[in-house]
């Protein structure tokens, strides 16, 4: 087993997961990341961290990816359930095969991973999980970001969930919702640059924050956005 603390971390190609992973791997941990497409980064090392072929639309991705983790490292601190789609439809026009997608992806497939991973969470008596929501799932911003906005409150209250199933056992877990970041998904929704949206670096950065809290500093929820509104 590994002295180092180890991090699942889904969706760790591009965007908020790839920053994280660097942020986690900077600050001393093992980091798994889970990917459609695994290779390991140019920062990583061979001996520390590890890549795996993790797909969020398959429900036996999960399994097997803890398999390998737990293999490899022989423990599970955290779990960063990051892995997300957006489809822009209002809930008129979005189809069933949409809503399946975006539940199986944003809901289900996090559910499955933390669930996979469960009994390593506990072992330590402080597991973390952190998914990563969305601000669309605090409030229903436009309407073609109505459908997302389903998938996403779905998420956060699946983060509450995970918090009173753990919380005897040590297991912390935090819904962070972030407004638009300056990732690949957010570029193709909004004409605003980067240097008006959250960067996914400092939202990796908050991420490492929440989960390196003691159990007594527990943190259900976490907003963070690029601009001023009436409520977020």
């Amino acid at each position: 087993m590994t002295d180092r603390k180890v991090v699942l971390i889904s969706g760790a190609g591009r965007g908020i997961g790839a920053s994280a992973a660097k942020v986690f791997a900077q600050q001393g941990w093992s980091v798994s990341l889970g990917m459609r497409r695994p290779a390991l980064p140019e920062w990583a090392l061979d001996d520390v961290h590890q890549a795996v072929a993790y797909d969020a639309t398959d429900g036996r991705s999960a399994g097997a990816w803890v398999d390998e983790a737990m293999s490899r490292f022989g423990r599970i601190d955290a779990v960063v359930a990051n892995a997300g789609i957006m489809i822009p439809k209002t809930v008129i026009e979005a189809d069933d095969e949409d809503f399946d997608a975006l539940l199986t992806v944003n809901v289900k497939a996090p559910r499955q991973l933390v669930k996979a991973a469960w009994e390593p969470l506990a072992a330590s008596g402080r597991g973390r999980v952190v998914i990563v929501g969305s601000l669309s799932g605090k409030r229903v911003k436009s309407a073609r970001s109505g459908s997302y906005s389903v998938s996403k409150f779905a998420a956060v209250a699946l983060a509450h969930a995970i918090r009173h199933a753990g919380f005897e056992r040590g297991i912390r877990a935090t819904a962070v919702c972030p407004g638009f970041v300056a990732t690949d998904m957010a570029r193709g929704l909004t004409d605003r640059g980067d240097a008006a949206m959250t960067s996914p670096d400092d939202l990796a950065r908050i991420i490492a924050m929440l989960v390196s809290l003691p159990n007594e500093a527990s943190v259900a929820e976490f907003a963070v956005n690029c601009q001023l509104e009436e409520s977020f």
